[in-house]
């Protein structure tokens, strides 16, 4: 199959447990972007998170695309135009907060440009989500009158027993409105409906007149098996969760065995 496409998730998948991304990996997605391929970074984080790595890559030069927030906003990286962009009905967010306020040891959290707005006390996820976005935390006394803009996702980090009881919580409440589910054990993402992954690339593949067919997704965490199963070629890493795996065409080595650079090899040179 003639892949066109390189779709990869970031934390676990593309960069390694330092969150670094190895030599290597870099100089192999630059020859196959030299060779006309396109890459989609596509990542839970926001996009002050994903913008990085996109530099690195040179993803504006190519005409590379990032896909943040679980798939909310698609930016195309040689315009800066948003291809598309969901954001969370506003009459949620109150809701959201008293209930995630009934519970302890959990955070709720959103972005704004360079910053993570936290609702409650920051715990040590809310502080891993920080040091992996290079964000800093301000605490919010009024969370959700704060929230004045549209916002493409709300987070909670916490506990992962903790965060089993409050999603079908959630998902209860509001099942017609929003997308609920676990990106990590100890994130839970609150998404506007619909959202995900898999239909975010299908957006992109439309307005790019390109099938699934062409495209290779690698993944390893619960939120990456919606476009492990929408790809013509689902990767996952050696190191993902065994639930995402079983949705996987292929296994790759680890992130940090460079298995993107192991998935170029086999596939796309």
């Amino acid at each position: 199959m003639n892949y066109q496409i390189l779709v990869l998730d970031l934390d676990g998948t593309l960069t390694n447990s330092r969150k670094e991304l190895t030599e290597p990996t870099r100089k192999a997605l630059m020859e196959i972007q030299e060779a006309g391929k396109k890459i989609v970074l596509a990542s839970g984080r926001p996009i002050n998170g994903v913008a990085p790595l996109a530099e690195k890559l040179e993803l504006s030069k190519y005409g590379g695309y990032m896909l943040s927030f679980n798939g909310a906003r698609i930016t195309q990286c040689s315009t800066e135009e948003i291809i598309y962009n969901k954001t969370l009905p506003p009459e949620v967010i109150s809701p959201i907060y008293d209930t995630i306020k009934e519970y302890k040891d959990v955070d709720l959290i959103t972005y704004d440009g360079e910053f993570i707005y936290s609702g409650f006390t920051p715990n040590q996820y809310t502080e891993k989500e920080s040091f992996i976005n290079s964000m800093e935390i301000i605490k919010k006394e009024n969370f959700v009158e704060s929230l004045s803009f549209p916002v493409n996702k709300l987070l909670v980090p916490g506990e992962p027993a903790i965060l089993q009881e409050i999603m079908p919580v959630l998902q209860r409440k509001f099942h017609k409105l929003l997308n609920i589910y676990l990106s990590e054990p100890f994130f839970l993402e609150i998404m506007p409906q619909n959202i995900d992954k898999a239909y975010s690339l299908q957006k992109l593949l439309n307005s790019i007149g390109l099938t699934a067919d062409s495209m290779i997704c690698c993944g390893d965490g619960f939120n990456d098996i919606s476009m492990l199963e929408y790809a013509g070629l689902g990767v996952a890493m050696e190191n993902a969760q065994p639930i995402v795996k079983e949705s996987a065409d292929f296994i790759t080595k680890s992130n940090d065995e460079d298995g993107i650079l192991h998935v170029i090899n086999t596939f796309l040179r």
